[in-house]
């Protein structure tokens, strides 16, 4: 699967979460969650995308930290509820943080601040906190070292742990001393932490030169600053306008190694106070910006006069950042592995405009979910223009009551996907239409139903029109039936030229007419004939996966056929029989039993059987008795033998199982090259078995 094929998959995956979608067994929904939640930090930390708003990436983490809290079982310890967010990319020099830059936790809201207020007072054993008050930039965060009153080093803030070294490029940012006479307050080592960012007046001068010469315009600030730091040349860097606001002091020790943060008789002793030091050693604060508050309720007033502010201020600020000023407080509150106790983030309300909502259309997608999108009046914001919307489901436009002809309020927070945060009701005029759901698919006119416990209303026609593309997509991917020579893009082109309509036809190309076609020669068809054919013998639990049913992956597709004969045994089990398979709850029993029933898809499985496919399970994908048998394996880092599905193939043909996470339930760990995390943690566990993957295919006897 190439990383574009991934990505694409990912976002798939994130549209389903959001919109209702997804898995629902527990353990396949966790492990969706993750998965989605890593996706969308590399996306924000590394290619600085903010995929999605604040808000729905807080209600997905919140959604994976309460099924965690439920089942236990399903807590690993690489969990993004237990560790801050990642951000390293790997071909770049790293450097470790003095101490961890830990993410923040967030509130929206006066009643958020409140309780966070009560848990402080709480952990401190006080009536009343001291908080500093400060923007919460909306740029790139750095970490500067200082050994000796001199620069010695610049790092972003990666995975938190350790960051990207940047520190050729630290010269040219804009409020950053090359020295600092630290040893006047008795510091040897200091770690400062900051915040890079881009005056908007520069930025939109930026964007005019840009466009005089004929460049793209740069998206936004936050993501130009952040590319900017990982730029090659310096010189280049220079021409971002690059600035610099620093926002805390995380280290720092005398010339014994002593720690100097709240020691008594030391210098530090305060929030407020650091930065101070901080401003009179020639570094940059957030200045008017800034508030010392005594207790909750100022702070409130504080941060909603800086909401009213923000548009004024010379830089992009997406909220304000609390923290308990004494620093002798904030070691009595501590921290969780993932945020400080100490600090929150008050986000503020994301931009928004209005707009008239014109009609309401309706988009069909691989699973068949029916997805109404909002077509309003053509609207700027954050720079795009704006036109259609995504309404997610029924239970969206109920909720926030939304009608045809509604003027309604648009949201996006910086480079993400817009939505209706709600309506202008004072706008009506008595001539709104209620939006109606269809009733029958608006593609094929089969009819639209809706699970026990769903919110998404699904068209369950297995040859459905509107899905057939996404299903041959689906069908042709790498971990289906991996077709070679028919990608997504060839798939695309042969559906739009009428070649493809429906998962047979892939079997009923005609390659004569292909071979006249632009871009198209005798050696490549033949590929593409010979990837077809090759197809036609892939294990059934291929084939089952490829089919696209709801709520089946590889996994569950491995254990029906580890417990059939063939593709029709599939077509007479019911739930009952279908739960008793391990890892097939009654969700996904439901789903499977639906899916075999239907005429039309049984008729579809008749025709591809007719084709040639293969329908079998063969001997390979019954439960294996072999070394592994009984035995767990993970394989980490890049491997030099094996592809990753390969190699989980091969614990599967010797008995084993595989896991996703490192964790005392796991019996042997084998490590390619850059093995990482999993490794050392691997190691602190002390009872698992580390193997090569040289050890392991002979181990296996699949060394060759």
């Amino acid at each position: 699967m190439t990383e574009r094929d991934e990505n694409d998959a990912l976002r798939q995956s994130l549209r389903e979460l959001l919109t209702g979608e997804g898995p629902e067994e527990p353990a396949d929904r966790a492990a969706a969650l993750r998965t989605v939640l890593e996706f969308l930090d590399r996306q924000y930390y590394l290619e600085a995308e903010q995929v999605i708003p604040d808000p729905d990436y807080d209600r997905l983490f919140a959604e994976l930290r309460q099924l965690e809290n439920e089942h236990p079982e399903l807590l690993v310890p690489d969990s993004p509820t237990q560790r801050v967010a990642r951000g390293l990319a790997d071909a770049s020099a790293t450097v470790a943080h003095a101490v961890p830059m830990l993410s923040l936790e967030n509130s929206y809201n006066a009643e958020d601040l409140l309780e966070w207020d009560r848990r402080v007072r709480g952990l401190c054993g006080v009536d009343e906190v001291e908080y500093c008050v400060e923007p919460k930039f909306d740029g790139s965060s750095i970490s500067l070292q200082y050994r000796n009153g001199l620069l010695d080093r610049g790092a972003t803030r990666g995975d938190g742990v350790a960051g990207e070294d940047i520190s050729a490029n630290v010269p040219v940012i804009g409020g950053i001393p090359k020295t600092a006479a630290f040893d006047q307050l008795g510091a040897a080592l200091v770690e400062v932490r900051g915040e890079v960012v881009i005056d908007k007046a520069v930025f939109a001068r930026m964007n005019q030169s840009r466009e005089a010469v004929g460049l793209p315009r740069f998206q936004n600030p936050r993501n130009t600053a952040a590319g900017g730091l990982r730029m090659k040349d310096p010189a280049e860097v220079a021409q971002r306008g690059l600035e610099s606001f620093v926002f805390h002091l995380g280290y720092a020790v005398n010339a014994a190694g002593e720690d100097l943060l709240g020691a008594t008789n030391s210098p530090f002793q305060t929030h407020s106070g650091n930065l101070d030091h901080l401003l009179n050693l020639g570094f940059r604060v957030p200045g008017e910006a800034m508030g010392l508050c005594q207790g909750i309720a100022p702070v409130i007033a504080f941060i909603q006069q800086w909401e009213l502010r923000r548009d004024d201020y010379r830089y992009e600020i997406d909220g304000m950042v609390v923290k308990v000023n004494s620093l002798a407080m904030q070691r009595r509150c501590g921290a969780t592995a993932h945020h400080p106790r100490w600090a929150i983030a008050f986000k503020f309300k994301a931009k928004q405009a209005s707009s008239r909502l014109l009609r309401v259309e309706y988009q069909v997608g691989r699973t068949g979910a029916i997805t109404p999108v909002a077509k309003v009046e053509p609207v700027s914001l954050a720079g795009v223009t704006i036109s259609s919307i995504s309404l997610h489901n029924q239970d969206q436009i109920n909720e926030k009551d939304i009608r045809i002809g509604d003027l309604v309020k648009v949201e996006r927070a910086g480079d993400v996907i817009p939505y209706i945060a709600g309506v202008v009701v004072e706008a009506r005029t008595g001539s709104e239409a209620p939006i109606v759901f269809p009733l029958t698919c608006p593609s094929c006119e089969g009819p639209l139903s809706r699970a026990e416990g769903e919110v998404a209303v699904r068209c369950t026609n297995a040859e459905c029109p509107a899905q057939a593309e996404e299903r041959l997509i689906h069908f042709v991917s790498k971990n289906a039936m991996d077709i070679d020579g028919l990608g997504k893009d060839i798939v695309g082109r042969f559906y739009q030229e009428g070649l493809l309509r429906s998962i047979p036809d892939i079997y009923k190309l005609d390659y004569t007419l292909i071979e006249q076609m632009k871009g198209w020669g005798k050696k490549a068809v033949t590929n593409l004939q010979q990837g077809v054919e090759r197809s036609k013998s892939r294990p059934l639990f291929r084939l089952i996966n490829a089919l696209g049913i709801r709520h089946v992956g590889i996994t569950t597709a491995k254990a029906l056929t580890r417990h059939v004969n063939g593709l029709n045994d599939l077509i007479g089990l019911d739930q009952e029989a279908l739960m008793q398979i391990e890892d097939i709850g009654p969700v996904v029993a439901r789903s499977i039993s639906e899916f075999f029933a239907n005429p039309r898809n049984q008729e579809l499985l008749a025709e591809l059987e007719a084709l040639g496919l293969n329908t079998r399970t063969l001997a390979e994908e019954k439960p294996g008795q072999g070394v592994l048998s009984g035995k767990t394996v993970l394989f980490t880092g890049t491997l030099q033998r094996l592809g990753r599905e390969q190699a989980k193939e091969v614990v599967e043909r010797h008995g084993g199982r595989n896991l996703s996470a490192v964790s005392a339930n796991l019996d042997i760990l084998v490590v390619g090259e850059k093995a990482g995390s999993k490794l050392k943690k691997a190691q602190e566990i002390g009872s698992i078995q580390v193997m090569t993957e040289e050890e392991f295919l002979a181990f296996t006897s699949e060394l060759r």
